[in-house]
């Protein structure tokens, strides 16, 4: 090959010319020390293409002659600050590395090692029964059931599978489809949780193939009595958390606490042998037994079911109590839910007894009275003039349901007079209206152990019109829940002494809690005696509440009708009431304390309390005493009552 078509330039070439093209950037070329020899690509215009390269101190590279030579020593310069900065680079590297293995809570190689070698299985506790006050009727309780799952990274026909699926699980096809397509790489997705056994059978016999598919067990709730205390019990969502009533106020109790299973696995992921020193087992939860006795509770339902079905209200409610406890024996709603399937009966969820609230009407009226007698400020037998049914105070006129004339104290409770009430109530300071009503728990929430209980209303006196007393006396311009007008009631069959309702009587497992209700004086044994055996007896005998008599116990009660308000005018509604019914007995020694409220009824125009709730109330708190074992009385017929030759 001829010179001229080699190249010319020496191996070294490149780096003198990187470092003229530095110099020459930097304004500073020829800078380079003149005494060192380079090589340069000039031909010798002698000899033509046959030149050779020569060494020259008075030719530059390009083969300028006058050039100054570059120096060699920069290039090296250069190579060894690249070195050394790849060698602090990695220091660096490897520091940061170093703390980032010491930083607490970051895992150590033996335990990432550890891990690659071990699988944990997470084992859910089984959870607690909940039962009734004998601890022989399961009210909840617990199931295995299997879930279905596929692997979508493993469906090729996912439409296929989608439908044939959808066919024996009743579920929309192209909803699943749809998830599948949607998860189409995943190795896990729930088709349906908790099928039945025939169900599971079903899927079995598609013949789906091997690795698309499978069963793993889950823990199902079941409320082995359907509606039965449904309010009381609440229910629990898909994932087994508590969403109301008891599921809810004692889920850390009925939960227990969930376990581990540490499994050896090989190089192919196969479990080889458990760890059983890094296992756990799961610990079961805890029964809880309710206050609540399942042969109450099934009749106050069924009371209410005739109640609902022969006034056709919006909703009705029952609450019995053990006055001296606070024991909840019944706590009924309708409408209701089936907390085996809760979203099918949604409306029914609210338990009204501890959220709804109302204005109670008449049944306020015995703790007015009882403050004024307490304080000496009327006598039992003292005469009220009733004003024959029309009283006007200030720009109000006030009217009774029946003209009346002059009533005893006792009287103005058993007719139920509203203008002697007003009357009574204005020997009250507003300071001590407030403070009986404050007493008896109006205002705040009772503190059963059961969650979303509301409070009610009760204003501050600062808050109240020239009105507002004789509005409070006749049960306006406050609201409660029927659970607070129920414990204030129990308050005076227990002798003036208030007790907080519980409605958990004990939880037994791997610890035993009983909860007792604190007891609080707010009346005197003299004034509540008086007014259970004097005038709520006399409601019952021959008052507004006569048709809540029973044969076999002397009771006392009082019936309350409130108007509702009108959300349209913004005054009370002349056709819609709640009307309700207290009762209790027998009256020398109260065992039980029975509230019905029935909210709008709708049949006719009988609105009274005494006539739409007594006897429901009368009812249930009848079986409700025979059941307790309360031996039947020997109660005096009255004259009507021996003419008509039976009793009501």
């Amino acid at each position: 090959m001829a010179a001229g078509d080699r190249n010319p330039a020496p191996a070294d070439a490149d780096g003198a010319d990187l470092a003229v093209m530095a110099h020459a950037a930097s304004g500073r070329f020829g800078d380079s020390a003149p005494d060192v020899p380079r090589f340069t690509a000039a031909f010798d215009a002698g000899h033509g293409s046959g030149g050779v390269a020569r060494s020259s101190s008075a030719a530059g590279s390009d083969g300028v002659p006058g050039a100054t030579p570059v120096s060699r020593t920069r290039p090296v310069c250069v190579r060894i600050q690249l070195l050394l900065t790849a060698v602090v680079v990695a220091w660096v590297v490897l520091l940061v590395r170093v703390l980032t293995l010491s930083v607490p809570g970051e895992p150590t190689a033996r335990e990432r090692v550890q891990r690659q070698q071990t699988v944990t299985v997470h084992l859910p506790a089984r959870p607690g029964d909940i039962v009734d006050r004998s601890g022989e009727v399961l009210l909840a309780t617990t199931v295995v059931r299997p879930s279905l799952y596929v692997v979508p990274a493993q469906i090729v026909h996912r439409w296929q599978l989608a439908r044939r699926l959808a066919g024996v699980l009743h579920l929309d096809a192209a909803e699943l489809f749809a998830r599948l397509d949607r998860n189409r790489d995943k190795q896990f997705l729930w088709v349906k949780r908790r099928l039945s056994e025939e169900q599971r059978r079903r899927v079995e016999a598609m013949g789906l193939p091997p690795g698309t598919y499978g069963f793993r067990d889950e823990y199902l709730r079941v409320y082995p009595q359907g509606t039965l205390a449904c309010h009381v019990l609440g229910w629990r969502d898909i994932d087994g958390v508590g969403r109301a009533g008891v599921e809810r106020s004692c889920g850390e109790l009925l939960r227990g606490r969930d376990g581990r299973r540490v499994l050896r696995v090989d190089a192919l992921r196969k479990a080889v042998a458990v760890d059983e020193r890094a296992s756990v087992e799961p610990a079961p939860g805890a029964t809880v037994r309710l206050t609540i006795d399942a042969a109450i509770q099934r009749f106050a339902e069924t009371r209410l079911d005739a109640v609902m079905e022969q006034w056709r209200p919006i909703s009705a409610t029952a609450v019995v109590l053990e006055p001296s406890t606070g024991e909840v024996l019944a706590m009924a709603n309708r409408p209701a839910f089936d907390p085996n399937r809760p979203a099918r009966g949604s409306a029914g969820w609210t338990n009204r007894a501890i959220q709804s609230r109302y204005e109670p009407g008449s049944t306020i009226k015995p703790f007015v009275v009882a403050e004024a007698v307490r304080l000496g400020r009327v006598r039992p037998d003292e005469p009220i003039d009733c004003e024959h049914g029309v009283y006007r105070i200030g720009g109000r006129v006030l009217h009774d349901h029946h003209p009346y004339g002059t009533l005893s104290v006792t009287d103005v409770l058993v007719k139920s007079s509203n203008i002697g009430m007003a009357k009574i109530v204005g020997r009250l300071s507003r300071e001590e209206l407030h403070g009986v009503l404050a007493r008896f728990g109006f205002g705040r929430p009772t503190g059963i152990e059961l969650p979303g209980e509301a409070s009610g209303l009760l204003r501050g006196v600062s808050e109240w019109s020239r009105y507002s007393a004789a509005s409070l006396a006749m049960g306006q311009e406050l609201t409660a829940t029927p659970l607070q007008v129920t414990v204030a009631y129990a308050a005076l069959a227990n002798r003036g002494r208030r007790v907080v309702p519980r409605i958990i009587a004990a939880v037994d497992g791997r610890m035993r809690v009983s909860f007792g209700g604190a007891v609080t004086p707010v009346l005197s044994e003299t004034v509540s005696d008086w007014l259970v055996r004097g005038p709520l007896a006399d409601v019952v005998t021959r008052g507004t509440g006569r048709r809540a008599k029973i044969a076999e116990f002397r009771i006392a009660g009082k019936s309350g009708t409130a108007q509702k308000v009108d959300p349209d005018g913004g005054g009370y509604s002349s056709r819609k009431h709640v009307s309700s019914f207290v009762c209790l007995g027998p009256v020398e020694a109260p065992r039980a304390v029975v509230l019905v409220l029935v909210d709008e009824p709708s049949v006719g125009d009988v609105h009274y309390g005494g006539l739409v709730a007594g006897p429901a109330a009368a009812e249930i708190l009848r079986f409700t005493l025979l059941r307790l074992g309360v031996s039947p009385e020997n109660v005096p017929r009255t004259a009507a009552e021996r003419r008509g030759g039976r009793r009501r």
